[in-house]
């Protein structure tokens, strides 16, 4: 295995995400990766990135997934161009690729899925929250990649979501749930490396389960 920083392509907004973008950054390189912000102004060659982190960020436009449109959403129509152009690029060639919040949710819109527009109206009676601090129990499938990364079968996150994975796409599966049956982590065991989580292992610095996803991303790179 190279012991090179492989270039990972991260998506961000043009004006928004830098908080985000920063932790990000921090996690893929303390993981031995290169970060690069990929945002719709300042977009990369595909063939120059080693792996992707699809990060967090405004709403997907429902039309992408048939969904209902709403009006009182932030939606991020170029940077929803970005993304699935980079995926549709690298999925075919198996690069790795890590979905977070809404990038798990574009993962699975990229593929044919569809997500619920608001997961308090899809399931009545969810706990409102919003909180980057680790307040939500999620339960991971036995089996599955991602309980191999993080070694635990149930783990507590954050949640910054209101959009979720409804119908999954091609070739995915779900393996993380919230108490209440959300969809809470989507893979796919036929691609070298496709993963999507719903909550934000970027903000969990301290946390070395959420970080190993990070080192899962770039041992694959390393690996490919």
């Amino acid at each position: 295995m190279s012991s090179r920083r492989p270039v990972i392509g991260v998506t961000t907004s043009d004006h928004k995400s830098r908080l985000a973008w920063f932790f990000d950054w921090l996690a893929v390189w303390r993981a031995g990766g290169r970060p690069m912000r990929l945002t719709p102004t300042q977009p990369a060659d595909p063939r120059a990135l080693d792996g992707l982190v699809i990060g967090g960020g405004d709403d997907i436009e429902a039309h992408l997934y048939n969904g209902q449109i709403s009006l009182d959403v932030r939606v991020d129509p170029a940077r929803d161009r970005l993304e699935l152009q980079l995926l549709e690029s690298a999925l075919p060639d198996a690069k790795p690729v890590l979905g977070i919040c809404r990038g798990a949710q574009m993962i699975n819109v990229s593929l044919g899925g569809s997500l619920h527009a608001d997961i308090y109206t899809a399931y009545p009676g969810t706990r409102r929250r919003r909180t980057v601090l680790p307040r939500m129990t999620v339960e991971i499938e036995p089996e599955s990649r991602l309980r191999g990364i993080l070694g635990i079968a149930r783990c507590r996150v954050n949640s910054l979501h209101h959009q979720s994975v409804d119908r999954l796409g091609r070739g995915l599966r779900a393996v993380a749930y919230e108490t209440a049956g959300i969809v809470q982590g989507v893979e796919a065991h036929d691609h070298r490396f496709l993963l999507g989580v719903q909550w934000h292992p970027e903000f969990l610095v301290f946390n070395r389960p959420q970080q190993q996803l990070f080192h899962a991303l770039v041992d694959a790179c390393r690996a490919a």
